[in-house]
């Protein structure tokens, strides 16, 4: 009793308090942790239960020392079988539902009648030319989703294209062009991504959310954050020989320093699109050997190219 009571407590604690997950910045992380939570409780408990039971088979079962004899002939037990199927099947099937539900919630299956009253993001993706009017997000709290309108009123809409091998951003409202993604906080924001040349992905691993970035196919990625901060934005789809480094950030403003902001591009003045596009879409100067060197030291590895890449081993005679 003891012993189920202490694996209990240590499942219950190290569940909730593993330090694994980046911090949450947005409203949708919650849903995601909650589940790996779960998920990491679960575990603990199964690990300590087996692990467990081994050692103490190790210490008490152990051959005592001059004994030559066979153990007991032992045929099996059912009842003891049965249950250890049970459980595992039981728990796998507790966490489908559960990670089914929350794939729901955030959007992943129903994708044009979304009915949660949680607060959860749409990952969306849509071949249509317009999709403003479609009720996509839930409400941002407690309540029935806001009508299309609303919507399309009290969101920040941002145009993100990207190419090989960065982002570049657009604000419709303003005409800002940046190769950062600057929001504020607590403010719904619908990022209208596509791709120029190949798939990327555009992925923020403080907010849980992801979603690919598709050549000739907009997709959509609605989220509200709930931290102000800097947030890298890192390319999750192989994309070419510089993908490693398609990387930007994500800075989450208060609202006074957003505006601030805001105003500030726009004294500035802003480069177009099409200048952007083209800054960004120049191959770099450095050579294999230098680009590489940025990252030798963080990677544990010599700067300088393989010289039998899995390519040259499959070309050679």
């Amino acid at each position: 009793m003891l012993i189920g009571v202490a694996v209990t407590l240590i499942s219950l604690w190290y569940g909730q308090n593993h330090g694994l997950m980046p911090v949450a910045a947005s409203t949708e992380a919650s849903e995601v942790d909650q589940l790996f939570n779960l998920m990491m409780t679960i575990g603990t408990g199964l690990f300590l239960i087996v692990e467990g039971a081994l050692v103490i088979s190790l210490i008490r079962f152990r051959r005592k020392k001059g004994d030559e004899t066979d153990g007991p002939h032992i045929e099996g037990n059912i009842p003891l079988e049965i249950l250890w199927t049970a459980i595992p099947a039981i728990i796998v099937l507790g966490l489908s539902v559960y990670s089914f539900e929350i794939y729901t919630e955030m959007g992943g299956l129903n994708l044009m009648e979304h009915h949660s009253s949680k607060a959860v993001q749409l990952a969306y993706a849509s071949s249509n030319e317009d999709t403003s009017s479609y009720p996509m997000v839930a409400a941002s709290g407690l309540g029935k989703p806001p009508a299309p309108g609303e919507l399309a009123e009290d969101t920040l809409n941002i145009d993100v294209l990207g190419l090989q091998f960065a982002f570049v951003m657009t604000y419709p409202d303003t005409g800002i062009v940046d190769g950062e993604v600057h929001v504020p906080v607590g403010k719904l924001v619908k990022l209208n991504l596509k791709a120029q040349d190949v798939i990327h992905a555009f992925w923020l691993p403080e907010f849980r959310i992801k979603q690919d970035m598709i050549p000739g196919k907009k997709t959509t990625l609605v989220f509200k954050a709930t931290r102000e901060g800097t947030y890298p934005v890192v390319c999750a789809e192989l994309c070419g020989s510089y993908h490693g480094g398609m990387r930007t950030q994500m800075i989450v403003h208060s609202p006074e320093e957003y505006d601030e902001w805001v105003q500030k591009r726009i004294a500035s003045g802003s480069i177009d699109l099409s200048t952007a596009i083209a800054a960004a879409s120049q191959k770099p100067a450095e050579t294999d050997t230098e680009y590489l060197a940025h990252f030798k030291d963080s990677l544990h590895m010599p700067a300088e190219p393989m010289p039998h890449s899995h390519m040259d081993m499959a070309l050679m005679p």
